[in-house]
């Protein structure tokens, strides 16, 4: 028997949590001499909303059983994007539902793919709001991968071996409240660094800000139109560069470097293959962009550098089209879109260490042919990882695939053409914000039908709720009280 009252009563401190942080978005308005009656209202249905449901319902003394678990974690993001979107429908600067509910979940999830043909006409409040929703959702992913995707057992988390929670004395910290407390720290003190060094990279406080907010969540929402090539200056595009990398990296990593542990850093090999990875496909992205005859080379390699991080970690800020390269630099691009970050970071995408677990487990395969009898453990980090993770791996992998395949199907069949609807796929899927067709780096998705707008929201989450976690909901043996 799933017990609703407690569910009730989480939503409600949830929905209280999200009227409070509405509340700064109504001080940008008043400060801009813009009308503060679309947030607070906002913030006041939900926080009205959330305190009766939370007074409510007593405290329920049972543990929360994995089948509450899959629910408050699925209707979190349902309930943050039902009401997130109020102050964009009550503003009416974004008046249809479809449209206001795609950008909040491209908000929440931290995609980035966004509707709006025209950022800077947006008032500051909301532009602000929409900046804080991805900072929410970015650290929202910390909190489910430290302290609820442990006890829900979804495999990947397992994968962060010494770095994953758990009562040993090499762990950040034995108690999984207190870890996901450090790195809240973590999240909160380089999004304060982030932005004094955009501040003071020459950008006003409030895109500072705003853009501090979107880098560490790997969002990717700006407040310019052009993105990130509004800013012709190296030192804010390799600030973005320096943040989106340590944002794409697993916050365990960042924490033990932090305190000056530099073996456990160097001990992940997740990190080392996601940092060597980085580094040389943006050197070969290098050489066709160089060829321009207006890039110096330091400009084409910084050019380089910024689309593969920005698209590896998920962010999706834009300096460039990447689509004008060519072919063969559009596919590379194409392909980024399905790799994602570091397991533990604010990154979307399938991550680095199921890809480095898939290819170690294709690699010793061979050797298992050819010596069947032997014992070929699997590595990570020094750790032999179970069958039941290569397992998990290997299903997770599958359904990735098959939810792309089947939704670019969806998308081709309403009747937008095959790139378009490859990439807007691949980019609601990894949660990255841009990809190929008419969603392109410099493109938005103002164009699509309600349907589509719906469709691609539905994609987004579950991407960013790594599949299992909302399609679960839609087996039989869930609902079975037995």
């Amino acid at each position: 028997m799933i017990h609703f009252k407690e569910i009730a009563k989480i939503m409600g401190a949830l929905m209280v949590l999200i009227g409070l942080l509405m509340l700064p978005g109504a001080a940008f308005s008043l400060h801009y001499g813009e009308t503060i009656f679309p947030i607070v209202v906002s913030a006041s249905i939900s926080l009205v909303i959330g305190l009766i449901l939370f007074f409510s319902f007593s405290k329920d003394d049972r543990n929360i059983r994995k089948r509450e678990g899959y629910l408050i974690v699925s209707l979190s993001w349902l309930v943050m994007a039902i009401f997130g979107m109020l102050p964009y429908l009550l503003s009416k600067e974004i008046p249809s539902f479809y449209d206001a509910i795609f950008e909040t979940m491209s908000g929440l999830t931290t995609t980035g793919a966004s509707i709006l043909t025209d950022i800077e006409a947006m008032p500051k409040g909301l532009l602000f709001w929409r900046s804080m929703t991805q900072w929410i959702g970015g650290l929202g992913i910390i909190v489910l991968t430290v302290a609820i995707f442990p006890l829900l057992g979804i495999g990947g988390i397992e994968l962060f071996v010494a770095e994953s929670p758990g009562p040993t004395s090499d762990k950040v910290h034995p108690r999984i409240s207190e870890t996901a407390k450090r790195l809240w720290y973590v999240y909160v003190g380089l999004t304060l660094l982030a932005m004094l060094l955009y501040w003071a990279g020459g950008m006003t406080f409030f895109d500072a800000i705003n853009h501090a907010l979107t880098t560490l969540a790997t969002g990717g929402f700006s407040t310019k139109n052009a993105s990130m090539a509004f800013y012709d200056s190296a030192f804010i595009q390799y600030t973005a560069i320096f943040f989106m990398f340590l944002a794409g990296t697993n916050f365990t990593v960042i924490y033990f470097g932090l305190l000056g542990r530099f073996k456990r850093v160097f001990r992940s090999d997740e990190f080392k293959t996601y940092a060597f990875f980085l580094l040389g496909i943006s050197v070969i992205l290098y050489y066709p962009i160089a060829q321009r005859a207006d890039f110096s080379g330091e400009e084409a390699f910084r050019t380089s550098l910024f689309q593969v991080v920005s698209l590896i970690t998920t962010t999706g800020y834009v300096t460039d089209d990447y689509t004008q390269y060519g072919q063969g630099v559009t596919f590379l691009c194409f392909m980024l879109l399905f790799l994602g970050g570091s397991a533990g970071s604010t990154a979307g995408g399938i991550k680095f260490v199921r890809h480095l677990t898939f290819i170690k487990n294709s690699w010793l395969e061979f050797k298992r042919l050819i010596h069947p009898r032997a014992v070929v453990p699997l590595l990570i980090n020094g750790d032999r990882v179970t069958t039941r993770i290569i397992t998990h791996i290997m299903n997770f992998l599958l359904i990735y695939l098959l939810t792309f395949v089947l939704g670019a199907l969806v998308m081709s069949l309403i009747g937008y053409d095959l790139p378009t609807s490859l990439g807007a796929v691949a980019t609601s899927l990894g949660n990255v914000g841009p990809a190929i067709g008419q969603v392109g780096p410099v493109d938005n998705f103002s164009f699509f039908s309600p349907f589509a707008k719906v469709f691609l929201s539905f994609i987004m989450l579950l991407g960013r709720l790594e599949l299992f976690t909302i399609l679960i909901l839609f087996t039989p043996f869930f609902w079975r009280t037995n």
